[in-house]
């Protein structure tokens, strides 16, 4: 196993972490045996931001007497109370939620305290009048919280926590889909290539140190199918892709149990030319035609649907990513709040009609899609 540094303290992170979306479709022991043989493997780093409670008190189990050799990123916003993530704000129930993850982990520290999903202005608003950004660093200076992060997929947002000089780590989505840009100059994702670029480029000048979600996007660059390029790449194509970034720390692969471990391990031992990506230069703009790429060329819209956002949420829903429901349902306007005006169907470079996938993802949200 690899290790990189975190810039702005001692410990040394594992390239290859562990993201904990997928894992409750093990049981607990299954679990347990999962994290205690990433551990054997040299995996230190694992994001706890859970798609259910299940794994908290597995993971706890698993580290008992390794604790000071592991990492792990607790989210500030995350809420467990009913047995399923929840987004939230309310300090209270924050200050419930980070005790009851502290006490099923069996730990009195934090390694990294995050900033719970910043992706829209109003977020990183609400987050500040509760009192939640305040009381991370209250723990910080007690001691409890040992580092600050943020998670985000909007580079705006980020670049405006950054102006504070209060992170240390950043958890931010990177594939080579969320980066691409073909020969017209649209991008795929939230914030153009130039603006994602830069701001890798800045957390590795300022020292804050990037944890990678979403590699494979939500499991849609693997398939061909659902892959926005039309042709499947493989895990260790998008893990040598998003560490070769500026600023990269740890890829942090969702897995569901030791088979998937075990084959994500597989990445340490593979050869240069089984992690080579350079095959993404010959992905062609039209091998996109007619699927959302989140590139939001279709703003502003009348209405003030965030519509990548919106597409994004719904394609990772669709693709397994179990937190995607929540961060969807936070959004201030949703999908059946489209008003079919067509703005951006004539905007769209992809052809993509967004009114009538609007009316889609409303019918998904809402519980009635047939699909």
């Amino acid at each position: 196993m690899e290790y990189r540094k975190l810039p702005k303290g001692t410990e040394k992170i594992s390239i290859l972490g562990l993201g904990t979306s997928s894992i409750q479709a093990s049981g607990e022991k299954e679990i347990e045996e999962t994290v205690a043989m990433a551990i054997e493997n040299g995996i230190n780093f694992f994001d706890m931001a859970s798609s259910e409670a299940k794994p908290f008190a597995a993971y706890g189990r698993a580290i008992a007497g390794v604790r000071d050799k592991v990492y792990f990123q607790l989210h500030f916003g995350a809420n467990y109370e009913t047995g399923t993530y929840g987004w939230t704000t309310d300090l209270d129930k924050v200050k419930r939620s980070v005790d009851w993850q502290l006490s099923m982990l069996k730990t009195d520290y934090i390694d990294f305290g995050f900033i719970h999903c910043i992706d829209e202005m109003s977020d990183l608003c609400l987050a500040e009048k509760s009192g939640t950004i305040d009381y991370l660093m209250q723990l910080k200076e007690q001691g409890v919280v040992r580092h600050i992060g943020l998670s985000s997929h909007t580079p705006e947002l980020v670049n405006q926590i950054l102006d504070r000089g209060i992170l240390d780590i950043l958890m931010f989505s990177i594939n080579p889909a969320y980066d691409y840009q073909d020969s017209t100059e649209v991008d795929y994702a939230i914030g153009s290539v130039t603006e994602r670029m830069n701001l890798y480029r800045r957390c590795e000048k300022e020292g804050v140190g990037i944890s990678v979600m979403k590699a494979f996007g939500g499991g849609q660059l693997l398939n061909a199918r659902t892959s926005p390029f039309r042709k499947a790449l493989t895990e260790y194509q998008c893990i040598q892709y998003a560490l070769d970034k500026p600023g990269v720390l740890t890829v942090l692969p969702g897995i569901r149990g030791k088979e998937d471990l075990e084959r994500i391990l597989g990445f340490c031992k593979a050869s240069e030319e089984e992690k080579d990506y350079s095959v993404i230069g010959t992905f062609a703009p039209q091998d996109a035609e007619g699927v959302c790429v989140y590139c939001n060329h279709c703003q502003p819209c009348p209405a003030g649907l965030n519509v990548g956002l919106i597409n994004k949420y719904y394609d990772l829903s669709r693709a397994g990513d179990q937190l995607a429901r929540g961060h969807y349902e936070k959004l201030e306007i949703k999908a059946d709040q489209c008003i079919k005006c067509g703005h951006c169907n004539k905007r769209c470079p992809f052809h993509v009609d967004q009114a009538a996938r609007m009316a889609e993802i409303s019918a998904y949200f809402n519980g009635k899609d047939n699909g």
